[in-house]
């Protein structure tokens, strides 16, 4: 079995139905819209339909089922005893499906994503990679134009560049926003063009094998107020703390204490509502959590952003956010593109 398996087992009570895409990409290499694993002791057993059959007897290690494309209701009559599943994975109707086959089910949660949440060598090199191509491509944005240029039409641009710096594929759609638009999190670029005196939010990343990366750098065009301007200095003051408090053994809640302390210390109290980071891998969204009601605490090989935000409404918004590896002793940035404040035209 392989060494992931492996690792999966020790964590078992029962066997496990895996239903996640991604657990099962993790754990097989296969990448499939419509495939289950079934992980015992003895075997492991690979269920997928006759669209991926070909591609999954590539896979080493398993057995291989052929299903009907309803594949996790077949399985009722495929199983039987005690089996865990995937909790936020399986519907409620493929629930009702397994437990009239006779199934023993028991919830599981989170089993899987805490083994990905430790990367190995391999995971690190292609989010490194991945890291990588994102600076070179906000090195490459700040050198273009911004001023009289829609939202969408940067946002674009950042996706072509993306593409001729050797991504895989964007690993989100890309946030530009400018002026009030700023003061959303999760803005969508539209048709708003770059004035003067506006901050300019861009949240990008990509993908390399699998792996995604994740940065936000925050522009300013000439005559920024003085407020906007001083938001971003404990914006970036709040960024450096966070990372400086990065380490093994650091709970995620305390870390994300330690940034969001520094702007509630400051006229921005209240005006950082989200959480200070999350972990970065096969999902651009995965564990462990860096926000005020997280249990998790970090280990060595973690990857996770440090993303505090200022958010005025009305006026404009500040967020910067680097990617960082988990080490023993602190962590390693990854994204290098500088946070000094940088004026575009």
């Amino acid at each position: 079995m392989s060494a992931r398996i492996e690792r999966l087992l020790s964590e078992l009570e029962e066997p496990l139905l895996v239903a996640n895409r991604t657990n099962v990409f993790y754990l097989t290499g296969f990448r499939s819209s419509n495939a289950a694993l079934l992980v015992e002791r003895q075997r492991v057993r690979l269920f997928t339909d006759f669209r991926y059959v070909e591609a999954a007897r590539d896979v080493r290690e398993v057995e291989l089922v052929q299903t009907p494309r309803a594949l996790v209701p077949h399985l009722a009559e495929l199983l039987q005893g005690r089996i865990g599943f995937e909790a936020d994975s399986i519907t409620y109707a493929e629930h009702a499906a397994l437990a009239g086959g006779g199934l023993d089910l028991v919830a599981r949660t989170g089993v899987v994503e805490r083994l990905r949440a430790v990367k190995g060598e391999e995971e690190l090199e292609a989010i490194r990679r991945a890291a990588a191509i994102t600076d070179r491509a906000y090195g490459r944005l700040a050198k273009e134009p911004f001023l009289g240029r829609t939202e969408r039409e940067l946002a674009w641009q950042m996706e072509q560049i993306f593409r001729e710096e050797g991504s895989d594929e964007i690993a989100f759609p890309i946030i530009v926003a400018t002026g009030a638009n700023g003061a959303k999190p999760h803005a969508d670029p539209g048709d708003r063009r770059i004035e003067p005196g506006q901050t300019v939010v861009v949240d990008a990343g990509c993908t390399i094998a699998g792996y995604n990366s994740d940065c936000t750098r925050t522009f300013a065009t000439n005559g920024l107020p003085d407020r906007l301007r001083e938001a971003y200095a404990v914006c970036l003051d709040a960024q450096q703390a966070g990372v400086e408090a990065v380490r093994a053994g650091a709970e995620g809640r305390a870390v994300d204490s330690v940034a969001r302390d520094r702007i509630d210390a400051t006229g921005f109290k209240g005006m950082f509502g989200h959480g200070l980071g999350h972990g970065v891998g096969l999902e651009v969204h995965e564990r462990p959590a860096l926000r005020p009601e997280s249990a998790d605490v970090l280990a060595a090989g973690n990857v996770v952003t440090v993303e505090p935000g200022i958010y005025i409404a009305g006026e404009g918004g500040i967020r910067i956010e680097d990617l960082v590896v988990v080490t023993d002793d602190g962590c390693q940035v990854l994204s290098e593109f500088t946070k000094e404040l940088v004026t575009v035209d």
